[in-house]
């Protein structure tokens, strides 16, 4: 029994080793790679200074140019949209990073539907900022809500789980080339999306979501900064009132709610759209200048039909 336990203990200590010298060299390949989300997300959590902070998922991250609306408003602007970040829990794990280390002017927060209808699994990519585990307990009360929180503090390893390969990748490949604040362009489609989309029916809303868009403009409150929703163009069409929900919210908080896809725009301009649900960088700097020069009436105090 006593040979049984001291090779147990032997077992373990090693698997200690292990990890920890993994995530040691898993922490020297998230600060190195060259990947699209991960310098982003490093950059966010250690290194932000700007103004303005957009936020948001793939859509923000292709949509908004930071140089145009920067030339509009007269400051700094960083595009921090991470790709497959999917819904409001990952972008207030983000704020929690941001808010760590800088407290910007104005936070331009786009939105899906993804961030108040239910999901089978709408945790699924809070993993994506594990390796930051710790940096702030804002951002880890998200993990212990999804039930992660141990995990990432007994395996330092484990933390790199999900985006390991691709890190791992950027390390070769410099995916961030031609950026713009945070911004990268995507080049012109082979096809253009060919019929219009009509979006689907929203049946099932999730209240913890909509509690989770409520922290999120509270904290913003909290740090006296100025918060704008936002809601950029898709070739989808879909009702007026399909993201009631969320504007509720923002008319109770008295926050812009700047929703340029119910309005249908550029649903005349398929040549704008790399698919239904994204511009590519002709669109993207058009609408960059349509949203700025609307973005900058808003923060001169002009009310008009966003709130």
């Amino acid at each position: 029994m006593k040979k049984l336990l001291i090779s147990i203990l032997f077992v373990l200590a090693g698997l200690f080793v292990v990890d920890r010298l993994g995530g040691m060299a898993m922490w020297w390949v998230c600060q190195h790679t060259h990947d699209v989300s991960g310098p982003k997300i490093k950059y966010l959590a250690s290194d932000v200074y700007e103004d303005v902070v957009l936020m948001g998922t793939s859509r923000c991250n292709s949509h908004y140019v930071p140089s145009i609306i920067r030339d509009t408003l007269g400051c700094s602007v960083y595009n921090g949209g991470i790709d497959g970040s999917d819904n409001i829990f990952s972008h207030y794990i983000t704020l929690n990073f941001i808010l760590s280390k800088h407290k910007p002017k104005v936070i331009c927060l786009e939105l899906m539907p993804s961030d108040f209808e239910k999901q089978p699994d709408p945790f699924s990519t809070i993993s994506f900022f594990a390796p930051y585990f710790g940096k702030s307990e804002g951002a880890d009360s998200v993990f212990r809500l999804a039930g992660k929180y141990w995990e990432y503090r007994i395996s330092h390893l484990y933390r790199y789980n999900a985006k390991a390969i691709s890190n791992i990748a950027g390390l070769a490949i410099n995916r961030n080339e031609g950026g713009d604040h945070g911004y990268l362009p995507t080049p012109q489609p082979a096809q253009y999306p060919t019929s219009l989309d009509h979006g689907y029916p929203i049946t099932k809303v999730d209240s913890l979501k909509l509690k989770y868009v409520q922290k999120f403009i509270d904290l913003c409150r909290k740090n006296n900064i100025k918060l704008v929703l936002v809601v950029s163009p898709m070739y989808v069409k879909v009702d007026k009132d399909y993201y009631d929900p969320l504007k509720a919210i923002a008319a109770r908080n008295h926050v812009p709610f700047m929703d340029y896809h119910t309005e249908g725009l550029f649903l005349d301009h398929p040549d704008y759209f790399r698919d239904s649900n994204h511009l590519w960088d002709k669109g993207a700097r058009l609408y960059s200048s349509i949203f700025a020069s609307d973005l900058k009436r808003i923060l001169n105090g002009e009310k008009g039909r966003w709130y």
